[in-house]
């Protein structure tokens, strides 16, 4: 609590089998802890308690049914976005980026499991490769595998090994293995589908101009 009224800093209250009423009140399972203890010992305490149960947090009880994994993955999702990972030096200063970003990441509906494809479209230099990476830096924790494949256009008609090339970045970036090889693009298809049916993974493609690319890299 003392944090919590420092510059900068935010308390969220994990209520463990324990209801907030019960921290609040410090009744029951709480009101004996207290009872066991000499009252000018516990003061600060009780009142650094009753100043917690009124923030807003977590109930176990209350979210999925007590399920604890679920509670806990609840917790890393929303404190992920709170802390939201955007370069101050660079991202934090173009106007409007936050609310694009919570847009972006709204319209994805995370939390749903199927497969999401969002598209950002727009004019040459108007932030959507920034957009794309801030959106990515936020989320990316909550996957098993990521992968932010840059310049596709660029390097996918560079040579015709660029596709090649872009598949064995995805399939490195997510499944940390530097000795995958791929022979060809179909090759690559196959072994894309393959190896991500059963995985939770976040790709982005920038700068994607054909039907082809998306076809060979998603």
């Amino acid at each position: 609590m003392e944090c919590q009224k420092a510059v900068e800093h935010t308390a969220y209250p994990v209520f463990y089998d324990v209801e907030p009423t019960e921290v609040r009140k410090q009744i029951g399972a709480v009101g004996e802890a207290f009872s066991k203890h000499k009252e000018e010992d516990a003061r600060k305490w009780r009142k650094a308690l009753k100043e917690a149960a009124d923030l807003a947090g977590w109930e176990l009880k209350a979210t999925h049914d007590g399920h604890e994994a679920k509670l806990i993955q609840k917790i890393v999702e929303e404190i992920s976005l709170e802390l939201r990972f955007i370069n101050s030096s660079i991202d934090a200063k173009l106007v409007g980026m936050e609310t694009r970003v919570k847009d972006v990441i709204s319209s994805l509906e995370y939390g749903f499991d199927d497969v999401r494809i969002i598209g950002i479209k727009g004019m040459g230099g108007s932030g959507k490769t920034t957009l794309a990476r801030v959106v990515y830096d936020q989320i990316s924790i909550w996957f098993e595998g990521h992968s932010f494949v840059e310049n596709v256009r660029e390097v996918s008609k560079e040579s015709s090994s660029g596709l090649k090339k872009l598949q064995k970045q995805i399939l490195t970036d997510v499944l940390n293995d530097q000795s995958i090889k791929v022979t060809s693009v179909n090759t690559g298809k196959t072994i894309l589908k393959r190896m991500m049916c059963s995985r939770k993974v976040l790709v982005v493609l920038d700068d994607v101009d054909n039907i082809d690319q998306l076809e060979a890299l998603g």
